[in-house]
């Protein structure tokens, strides 16, 4: 059994993604889906505790919104 903390909700973001991520993305100042699209996947799988599953999660939520994450290219 984890000892995580549950923060969620965390702003608009999905509580679908996780505890864990949820948490983690609030330590690192993203406490929204707004503040998510200013990142690229790249960077939110950096953060610890963000996977795969919770970057797909942010993503869908964003396209619902109309939104997507930064492009990452040079």
């Amino acid at each position: 059994m984890s000892n995580t903390p549950d923060v969620r909700p965390v702003g608009d973001l999905p509580n679908s993604m996780g505890k864990t991520a949820a948490r983690e993305l609030k330590n690192a100042g993203i406490d929204s889906l707004l503040k998510a699209s200013e990142h690229t996947e790249e960077e939110l799988g950096a953060i610890h505790g963000v996977g795969p599953k919770a970057v797909r999660i942010i993503k869908e939520a964003l396209s619902e919104k109309g939104l997507t994450l930064r492009d990452g290219g040079s």
